[in-house]
């Protein structure tokens, strides 16, 4: 059992021009991944996507080339499959830790399916399936940089939220008119809230929260609004109720 290991050690027969040419095209491709999140700017640029997809490509060689010896002397039966399902299982703990969470603002999301992607890739250019590669690729590019006119079309068509905080004096009827203003300019109010409060010299005012929603100009609104008589101050705020 020796002998037959160490000539199969060095029997460079397996260890040729096609192994080679897998890990050349894995490292190609997902290189072209790696450049478009590096040009991005993302966590996981370059280095991480390549080395990802040539570390797959590597995994997958050893699954179906690695133990030769060892099933010359049938002692072992072998599941080239199991190989691919442990890679499948490791690549979600790199891209868990390029997820985070910000203020209910999930981000990472596009750059871990990346280096999924480069993942599959890796597998394929192993498994000796360079065309799928090369198709998994263009796929790639096609979702990350052709759909983005398309999402821009479709968001475009559709209503957008906006959140203004409005300060005005109590007591002076501002916010009928607060109201009647933004539904006159094409919003629809979906939430409004409402906080008294007392100011240093004894005023009463009220800070008023209105999410709309509606495709107009919310910057006209909040000029038209600041302009009303009563009202003090007029802030646009983001999604998450910050300035």
């Amino acid at each position: 059992m020796g002998v037959t290991m160490a000539t199969n050690l060095t029997d460079f027969a397996a260890q040729s021009w096609p192994q080679a040419l897998a890990l050349f095209s894995a490292l190609v491709l997902c290189s072209l991944i790696g450049l478009e999140r590096e040009y991005h700017n993302k966590n996981a640029g370059l280095r991480t996507h390549t080395l990802v997809g040539v570390g797959s490509a590597l995994f997958m060689l050893v699954g179906k080339y690695g133990f030769g010896d060892v099933l010359d002397e049938g002692l072992v039966m072998l599941d080239p499959s199991r190989v691919a399902g442990q890679i499948v299982s490791g690549i979600g703990f790199i891209g868990a830790g390029l997820i985070f969470v910000r203020r209910d603002v999930v981000r990472g999301l596009t750059t871990a399916a990346a280096v999924w992607v480069s993942c599959a890739v890796g597998m394929a250019c192993g498994a000796g399936l360079w065309l799928l590669g090369a198709w998994g690729t263009a796929a790639y590019f096609l979702v990350v940089l052709g759909f983005l006119p398309l999402l821009r079309l479709v968001t475009r068509s559709r209503p957008a939220d906006a959140l203004l905080r409005v300060n005005y004096e109590d007591g002076r009827g501002v916010l009928r008119s607060v109201l009647a203003l933004a539904t006159a300019a094409g919003f629809s109010v979906h939430d409004v809230r409402a906080q008294r409060r007392t100011e240093r010299d004894g005023a009463a005012t009220v800070d008023l929260d209105l999410r709309l929603e509606g495709r107009a100009d919310t910057g006209h609104l909040a000029a038209e609004l600041s302009e009303t008589d009563g009202v003090l101050r007029v802030r646009v705020l983001r999604p998450d109720g910050s300035e």
